[in-house]
């Protein structure tokens, strides 16, 4: 331990000390200096026991000066109110190069004075980017501090989902899965969570409300396990979903019959236990796009109409936040303002920041990828791709294997992509209308402090299965 804690002063140097097993604050303006960037690194690189410590360390730093994890609940449920309209929450998937993205995020965030954004990871992320929960929460907060954002911010745990096979197989075992990871993503920090049980609706029943039965039942069970590990202070904001992103679009009927049957069960079982915030639906995106065979994405038919109609229903008769849009990140660009003009909650992007990673790689790091699929992601391959297709649907499985050579790009190549970044999430954030809305996170959002004890050992994971949930976009 003596050995980890020196290397902690070393980093740390005039920026803080720990004393008696705490944080001491000595310099915050050199939390926006290099010195992040050593401390992050270590919590991600180094040994298992200077991982524990550097985390530790981060989140006793954003402590101290308000970077804490907190829950988009409150504000939501202004916006189911009526209190707050106008803007389109992102909700983006961290995937590679993370506190480089991260910090590209919050510089963003800084400039725009925007507060409502949300940053992701699912429960198939976890597995194929090697980022479990305390990891993916210590970058998230390194990233705000070292680009000088100082509120709370919002993690969110995306598609923690039930395999359908899974389920089918065993029931008890897939839900207790899913458990298990919540449990460990709500002790790191995820006060945030998309539970999406829509992949058990069956369509075979004969009316809408047996079709949604399971899905809203299994929710319920999952609500309850999370609402009972929710922190002092912390009402974790529940997503649900209504229908399996790619599939045919969601209806209102079908928004009824799971919010019905939903509120019903919760009432029944736990009476008093606070819902969910929100609604995921389908209006014509899919995860990733459609990839064609010379690599481009075909054009999306999304149906604005069925969103507002959905959001309003949502608002009106349930209080919610309205609905959420998954598979957007590979939209084109001229149809992000739609958005907020139907008053859409929030929209899950990622695989359009995941390939201008891979577009700004060197040509020999991409190579060197793209061999390594060949061999590692073969069984992925169908007979019909091009080589194009194939790279596209498979390289996500690239980053959890070359973490550490996405960290360690070239300088020239990491200020190329953050110039990239930069523009793509101002645009962004101008498009959904969050720039502003600090204020209303500062109004609406309680971030109790949460001091944790130092470290004393490291321990076990709870692993995500790798084939489940596609992530967002």
């Amino acid at each position: 331990m003596s050995i980890t804690l020196d290397t902690l002063h070393r980093i740390l140097g005039p920026l803080a000390v720990i004393e008696n097993h705490r944080v001491v604050l000595k310099d915050a303006a050199a939390l926006a200096s290099s010195r992040m960037d050593d401390l992050v690194h270590l919590a991600v690189f180094g040994s298992t026991e200077e991982k524990e410590w550097a985390r530790w360390v981060i989140s006793e730093l954003g402590q101290a000066v308000g970077v804490r994890s907190a829950s988009i609940h409150d504000l939501y449920m202004a916006r189911g109110r009526g209190d707050i309209s106008g803007f389109t929450v992102p909700a983006i998937n961290v995937r590679g190069a993370s506190y480089d993205t991260a910090r590209a995020i919050f510089r963003t965030a800084v400039k725009l004075n925007a507060g409502a954004f949300l940053l992701e990871i699912a429960r198939s992320e976890i597995a194929y980017t090697d980022q479990r929960p305390t990891e993916y929460v210590a970058v998230m907060t390194a990233a705000a501090l070292r680009e000088g954002y100082r509120a709370p911010i919002f993690i969110q745990g995306d598609h923690f989902q039930v395999n359908a096979k899974k389920f089918a197989a065993d029931p008890v075992a897939e839900v207790a899965a899913v458990k298990a990871l919540a449990t460990e993503a709500i002790a790191a920090g995820f006060y945030n969570i998309d539970l999406d049980t829509s992949t058990l609706v069956d369509l075979s029943k004969p009316n809408l409300a047996e079709q949604q039965r399971l899905n809203y039942e299994i929710g319920v069970e999952l609500t309850r396990h999370v609402r009972g590990l929710e922190p002092k202070g912390v009402t974790i904001s529940l997503g649900g979903e209504i229908g399996e992103v790619g599939t045919a679009n969601s209806t209102v009927e079908e928004l009824r019959a799971f919010m019905d049957g939903y509120n019903a069960t919760l009432k029944a079982q736990a009476p008093g236990t606070v819902g969910l915030s929100k609604i995921s639906v389908q209006s014509g995106t899919s995860h990733g796009g459609v990839v064609l065979a010379d690599g481009s994405i075909a054009d999306v038919k999304l149906d604005f109409k069925t969103l507002e109609d959905l959001g309003k229903a949502a608002r009106a008769e349930y209080g919610l936040s309205g609905a959420v849009q998954h598979g957007a990140s590979t939209l084109p660009d001229a149809l992000f303002n739609n958005f907020p003009k139907a008053e859409t909650a929030e929209i899950h992007l990622a695989t359009g920041f995941q390939t201008m990673l891979y577009d700004h790689l060197p040509e020999t790091l991409r190579a060197e990828i793209y061999d390594w699929l060949r061999v590692n992601a073969k069984d992925e391959r169908k007979p019909s791709d091009t080589d194009e297709q194939f790279f596209y649907k498979s390289r996500k499985k690239a980053l959890g294997p070359f973490k550490k050579q996405l960290w360690s790009l070239p300088a020239e190549t990491k200020a190329a992509l953050a110039r990239a970044y930069d523009a793509k999430f101002e645009f962004l954030f101008t498009q959904l209308a969050v720039g502003g809305t600090l204020p209303h996170v500062q109004r609406y959002t309680v971030a109790p402090e949460q001091r944790r004890p130092a470290p004393s050992h490291a321990g076990p994971a709870v692993e995500a299965a790798p084939d489940d949930a596609e992530a967002g976009e």
